[in-house]
């Protein structure tokens, strides 16, 4: 076991990925026999990773999380900012410009909107909760955009952990509301069409939940919702940190 423990604690990023995907094949079997797919297994994964870097933070008595016992210290690298920067450009990397000028104008502004509309939700949300310092309302609106925007934002403006910790939970639930609400809603708000899809993936911005979410109403809209969702990520970490940020320190 000694030297099982040694070997992993050398090669402690690929023990890393290993935990990471075993954490998602998890979620993945969670989504499809328990929730029957109307939870995305990427949801209920980052839910399982937040509990085991409670755990892990109460178990190691320090602030790591649980890359904090020697044994999964390379999930914290692998946690980094190094491997989320690398995560976004990829995604960014994606997409073409013959997607965006299939979404046009109306892309456009549900993507504006959107970001807009869930910025301010999640500020609103954060002075709620009390928090009064520019860095802290624009982390956790950022979060309100997606989950990943929240921690980018964080770690652009100084925020604290916790503060970012809540602006993930903030995104996580809205993946989670999104995919379950929308196709209980969907015809009520008319979303059977390409147009209508691309402007509710401009709107919702959470590329998971809104492919799930669509996929439960009609899979032929997928990729259509996908092409604008795709782009709120990018747009999100370009606005928070920058405009939304100087906005909030005029206030705050």
């Amino acid at each position: 076991m000694d030297n099982l423990v040694g070997l992993i604690e050398k090669n402690g990023l690929i023990f890393g990925f290993l935990c990471i995907g075993i954490i998602f094949l998890v979620g993945e079997m969670l989504s499809k026999t328990i929730f029957r797919a109307k939870i995305p297994g990427s949801a209920i994964a980052i839910f399982l990773g937040l509990l085991l870097g409670y755990l892990g933070g109460l178990w190691s008595d320090g602030e790591k999380g649980i890359a904090g016992i020697s044994l999964f210290a390379g999930i914290g690298l692998l946690g980094g900012s190094m491997f989320r920067d690398f995560t976004i450009v990829a995604t960014a990397l994606g997409a073409n410009l013959e997607l965006i000028r299939k979404a046009g104008w109306l892309g456009l502004i549900s993507l504006l909107f959107g970001i807009v509309l869930f910025f301010v939700l999640g500020v609103l949300l954060a002075f709620a909760w009390g928090f009064r310092d520019a860095a802290s309302l624009c982390t956790i609106g950022a979060g309100a955009c997606t989950y990943i925007v929240g921690p980018i934002t964080g770690a652009a403006v100084g925020a604290s952990s916790e503060v970012i910790a809540l602006s993930i939970a903030t995104g996580v639930v809205k993946t989670i509301a999104v995919t379950i609400f929308t196709p209980i809603a969907a015809k009520r708000i008319g979303l059977k069409s390409p147009e209508s899809a691309m402007a509710f993936g401009g709107m919702m911005g959470t590329s998971s939940g809104v492919a799930a979410g669509l996929a439960a109403t009609d899979p032929s809209l997928v990729p259509y919702g996908a092409v604008t969702a795709t782009f709120y990520t990018g747009v999100g970490c370009l606005l928070c940190p920058s405009l939304f940020y100087l906005i909030l320190n005029l206030f705050f």
